[in-house]
């Protein structure tokens, strides 16, 4: 088995401090294989904010996965946005903007798919998706492949198309060629777990998706700052979401879904709420 922790939308510049050492304690706790960070490290991408995701993440055991999101592209700064739109990030956190992690059991490859001509909207190119043919298609079936970008290749229920990452359906069909997992995503602040089948028709194909609210933001919009934990053994993946409870000044478990592989695709064989703490 290995375990995955998926944290999101840290938006260092507007966070809320109380929670950033509880986290750091809950991340370790949980003993991850891999750490994987879906995007938006700052709320400005200015490099006092980079410095302090910089330094909160060296507190966060490794091997760590991290991509940038549209917030960590200069937004009033128009120059730096168009000629070197994620010179901070590349500065203070990683000159990798494809980093990969790959073991017996699973496979974990970023993408970026922050953009500088859109303010929110994110997008996937030809080049990004040959990079991941060329790391996932030769991997056996064994192997777990998992996918990791900020925005998303799908929505919980009731959310604007606007959301999903452009060129979404050429990701797709190489996803289903290769046999992708997992698909990881942020962008959203609103945690979400589902499969592919319903948006995406291909034949044969399904690939689980897992969203992850804000870890640490303070726009939560309408959901308690959490983050995912990922169990996964090959055909099964179990998605705990860890949610903030200040009556006990840590992260909690909230909720517990088991998804089995079958013919028909991903099925949830378990959903388990965990009682909120008195």
């Amino acid at each position: 088995m290995r375990t995955l922790v998926h944290l999101s939308d840290l938006h260092f510049g507007r966070v809320d401090r109380a929670l950033i050492e509880p986290l750091r304690r809950c991340v370790w706790r949980l003993e991850p294989n891999v750490v994987v960070v879906s995007g938006d490290l700052t709320q400005r991408a200015r490099a006092e904010e980079f410095i302090e995701a910089r330094t909160f993440l060296k507190t966060l055991p490794g091997p760590q996965i991290v991509v940038p999101g549209n917030h960590d592209v200069p937004l009033y700064n128009v120059i730096k946005r168009f000629i070197a739109p994620l010179d901070n990030y590349l500065r203070y956190i990683s000159t990798d903007l494809a980093p990969a992690y790959i073991d017996a059991e699973i496979a974990v490859v970023g993408i970026n798919t922050a953009r500088s001509l859109t303010f929110k909207s994110g997008r996937i190119n030809e080049e990004q998706v040959e990079h991941v043919r060329a790391k996932l298609c030769s991997l056996p079936e064994t192997v777990t492949k998992i996918v990791v970008t900020h925005h998303p290749f799908d929505l919980p229920p009731n959310w604007d198309n606007d959301h999903i990452v452009g060129r979404a359906p050429l990701a797709m069909q190489m996803f289903s060629r290769c046999g992708a997992d997992i698909l990881l995503a942020g962008h959203v602040h609103m945690s979400h777990a589902g499969d592919t089948t319903a948006r995406y028709k291909i034949e044969g194909f399904s690939a689980l998706v897992v969203q992850a609210g804000t870890a640490t933001s303070t726009r939560g919009r309408g959901e308690l700052n959490s983050f995912n934990v990922l169990r996964i053994v090959p055909g099964q993946v179990t998605v705990e979401r860890y949610a903030w409870e200040s009556q006990v000044n840590d992260f909690m478990m909230a909720d517990s879904e088991t998804f089995e592989r079958a013919a028909a695709g991903w099925l949830r064989k378990t959903r388990i709420a965990v009682p909120t703490p008195p």
